[in-house]
């Protein structure tokens, strides 16, 4: 184990704390051996000071905060000394060599403490860390012509020299703090839209994101479809969990495919019974068709499930065109969902479908007429909505 992965290891540690001890040994060790070239750095310049003094005991205490958080698994000791000592040994660095031109404005490391607080601790507490900072410039500004006059002897190349040293690796460091923040900020906002993408369809996703409240619509030609696993209640009882959803994701992933394939939107799926739709939340052409070819797409799926004493799978569909109104409700576990007579006569279909068949209305025969091969059953009695005209959609016609 290296020492990075090694630092204050405990093996009941996540995998995020594990990174954040990583970041905290990164953190601190780089400002420690920072610590140690400044200390030589001031040693050739001053000789023995209070000037040379002061970074190498940066260098002590957050060294020995490191040793402390690794045999206490605690990598806080590191992050406070890390924090504290960066803020005002910085502070006494620049007062002990005199203002802020004099220093080459040695103050701007302190910066570096707000900013690790914002890698480790909440907004809050990184707030209080930086109202320390100001407090720290306030105060320099405030006694700069005392700590002016009070300067050690440096020629002005050793200030330019500081100066430039000063502004530059600072800032270098709080521009790779920044881009870590923003690309891991980027990386979570893509992965969130993905999910909510993978929820919702794409342009009720943006009006979501851009909106607050309900979001409802109207459509006057969705075709819907409903479809049930036969036996698949009896096969739950016969294999464990993890048999059970991997079969039941096994077939699911293959529809998910065709719905894609086909330009569908997948509604949701309720125990093993799956619900898709045609023409929503955008229109297009030719839904019937497409929804059509799915379904017989359907039922070849389940036709090549191997048969068992234990997995006889047949497959029931129900499909039927009309209006409905399509949106998302509710403030939490939110879903894109349909509701209507459609929506209700397709569930029908489904349920009094015969195994192993496609049951459509007669307003879905009337536009797949010209292209499917059709067989009529006649009229069923439905719950809620009386008797409907229904037909076996059998496959397509051989042009």
């Amino acid at each position: 184990m290296s020492f990075l992965s090694g630092f204050a290891y405990n093996a009941a540690d996540s995998d995020s704390l594990r990174l954040e001890k990583i970041a905290a040994i990164l953190i601190s060790g780089s400002c420690c051996l920072a610590g140690i070239g400044w200390t030589v750095m001031y040693y050739f310049i001053f000789g023995l000071t209070v000037t040379t003094i002061l970074p190498f005991t940066f260098v002590v205490i957050v060294g020995s905060a490191i040793i402390i958080a690794h045999k206490t698994k605690n990598h806080y000791w590191a992050v406070y000394a890390q924090i504290i000592c960066i803020m005002y040994i910085t502070t006494f660095l620049q007062w002990s060599i005199g203002g802020v031109f004099d220093s080459g404005f040695v103050m701007a490391w302190a910066f570096c403490g707000p900013i690790t607080a914002l890698t480790f601790f909440s907004l809050r507490q990184s707030t209080f860390w930086f109202s320390l900072y100001l407090l720290n410039i306030f105060i320099t500004v405030l006694f700069n012509d005392h700590f002016s006059a009070h300067a050690l002897l440096i020629s002005e190349h050793i200030k330019i020299l500081f100066f430039a040293m000063n502004i530059s690796i600072p800032s270098l460091a709080i521009f790779i703090f920044a881009r870590y923040f923003i690309a891991n900020t980027m990386k979570e906002r893509e992965r969130a839209n993905g999910l909510l993408l993978n929820i919702l369809p794409d342009d009720i996703a943006n009006k979501l994101k851009s909106n607050v409240g309900s979001i409802a619509q109207r459509h006057e030609e969705v075709c819907v479809l409903f479809a049930d696993i036969v036996g698949f209640t009896k096969y739950s009882a016969t294999v464990t969990p993890e048999e059970l959803v991997s079969k039941l994701d096994n077939i699911f992933s293959k529809f998910d495919t065709l719905v894609y394939k086909y330009k569908l939107e997948k509604i949701k799926t309720i125990g093993d019974a799956y619900m898709v739709a045609a023409g929503i939340p955008v229109k297009t052409e030719n839904c019937a068709e497409r929804i059509a070819d799915m379904a017989l797409n359907m039922h070849e799926i389940v036709g090549e499930i191997p048969k068992g004493h234990d997995s006889n799978f047949t497959i029931k569909i129900g499909m039927h065109c009309g209006p409905v109104v399509a949106g998302v409700i509710g403030t939490s576990k939110f879903a894109y969902d349909l509701w209507g007579d459609t929506v209700n006569i397709a569930s029908r279909l489904e349920s009094t479908c015969e195994e192993g068949k496609i049951q459509v209305s007669n307003s879905m025969r009337s536009v797949l007429d010209d292209k499917y091969n059709l067989q009529k059953r006649g009229e069923i009695e439905t719950k809620g909505i009386g008797m409907i005209e229904t037909y076996y959609l059998l496959g397509r016609k051989n042009n």
